[in-house]
């Protein structure tokens, strides 16, 4: 009877990852590094992998991409986009210049090295959203423990930037992520974007309504998985992620909320104040501040956000807005214009106020992106309710980046910072505290 259980219980395992064939095929690799051409269009080829595809190419170093398959490289948003595109044993065609001549080649990319683990089943799955994007999930558990496990689904910030991590790939963020899923002993499920890993679609192009849903499709992936304790997931979100949180653990009745980089009051306020600091940060006086928050941002970011222009058809009506916006026409921060304007109409601050599950909130003493006077509304709302589990740690020196600076000014000005092991393993203790009690 016991080996009966045990076979029905692998049977469920396998059929929750076979229950619709995948749709999603392999990114490739580059096998290359570049760099932005910084006077004009185009990625230069920096340096080449020996024996990869491309150093098999007639390519060479010092040659500029100009265009991959149908997209032109002319901002970073579409490298990142191109990039992300490319598919592993599947022709890409390649526009490049060496030296005068304009180049064109067609060639198989090598597909990119999945994650592994040691001690951890690691599943590549995909949900499909409400929209009809199918995204790319990666579900770590505890090796060979077939009962229900408590879970952690992670919600990253804002940028098009991936949840993987591959071979070689480095980074603050990338150390937490892997710390998390190697460290919590729990199941961890992470969700790429539209248009990032192996996901369907453009990040660049991407609204915030159709990125939200497919955190929801996630979720429910999450909670039909038969090694997954549903009464016992925790939300942790980071930065953007940190801020939609509490608006997922209402809608599906999530166990607790970690929120890492958190914001609490509507974007616009926010752009309001980021600019702020910023202005502050760059050495103009209060008055200069004054001033150009007056005659530049406030016009800018009421345009944008409220009245749901994009920012080529402000500067359209107002020239002079233009030297103060150094956002494309349409994008800022490598999304598009409406990605703010629906996140402008959400009630973030609501879903804080009707949280009853526990609460945990990191803020970094020197997180120069996000207000520390947010977090604290957020822990006054909690207690004005009277909610009952809730707690603030302000971690010194921690950026918004994952990484400790002796100054908000020296993350700001780009100075390189350390990395604490300490600040997951808060992440990664809250976690168990709020599921194991």
């Amino acid at each position: 009877m016991k080996y009966l259980m045990k076979y029905h219980i692998l049977i469920l395992l396998l059929f929750s990852s076979m229950t619709h064939a995948q749709e999603l095929t392999r990114r490739a690799k580059w096998e290359a590094n570049f760099k932005l051409n910084p006077s004009g269009p185009g990625a230069n080829v920096e340096s080449l992998v020996t024996g990869g595809v491309l150093a098999k190419s007639k390519i060479d170093e010092g040659d500029i991409v100009l265009k991959v398959n149908d997209r032109a490289i002319v901002t970073q948003e579409d490298w990142d986009a191109a990039t992300y595109a490319i598919r592993a044993n599947e022709l890409t065609r390649i526009t490049y210049r060496s030296g005068h001549q304009v180049e064109k080649i067609e060639l198989n990319l090598s597909p990119l090295g999945m994650e592994e683990h040691r001690g951890l089943d690691t599943f590549y799955e995909e949900v499909t959203s409400d929209y009809g994007v199918t995204q790319r999930t990666i579900i770590t558990k505890p090796e060979g423990i077939s009962e229900r496990q408590p879970a952690i689904i992670l919600i990253q910030g804002l940028s098009c930037s991936t949840i993987e991590k591959y071979s070689g790939r480095g980074g603050n963020w990338v150390n937490q992520i892997n710390y998390i899923v190697e460290q919590s002993n729990m199941v961890v499920m992470r969700v790429d974007k539209p248009g990032v890993g192996d996901s369907q679609g453009d990040c660049g192009e991407t609204d915030f309504l159709t990125e939200l849903d497919g955190y929801r499709a996630a979720i429910r992936s999450l909670k039909s998985k038969p090694y997954v304790d549903t009464a016992r997931i925790v939300i942790y979100g980071a930065s953007m992620g940190s801020a939609l949180a509490p608006l997922l653990a209402n809608e599906f009745n999530l166990a607790a909320v970690i929120s890492d980089g958190t914001f609490f009051k509507t974007w616009f306020e926010h752009m309001l104040e980021i600019e702020r600091r910023i202005r502050q940060m760059s050495g103009d006086d209060e008055s200069t501040i004054v001033q150009k928050m007056n005659e530049g941002y406030i016009p800018l970011y009421y345009g944008m956000l409220v009245q749901g222009k994009t920012y080529a058809d402000l500067i359209d009506d107002t020239p002079s807005l233009a030297s103060y916006n150094y956002h494309g026409p349409r994008h800022m921060y490598g999304r598009p214009t409406i990605y703010y304007q629906q996140l402008q109409k959400l009630d973030l601050a609501g879903e804080w106020e009707k949280v009853s599950v526990p609460v945990r909130i990191l803020y970094g003493s020197n997180d120069w992106i996000m207000s520390a006077f947010d977090n604290q509304m957020i822990i006054d709302v909690l207690d004005r309710v009277g909610h009952s589990d809730h707690e603030l740690l302000v971690y010194p020196g921690l950026d918004h980046w994952n990484t400790i600076h002796e100054s908000p000014n020296d993350s700001f000005n780009g100075k390189p910072g350390n990395w604490d092991e300490r600040v997951p393993k808060q992440i990664v203790d809250w976690a168990n505290e709020m599921v194991r009690n």
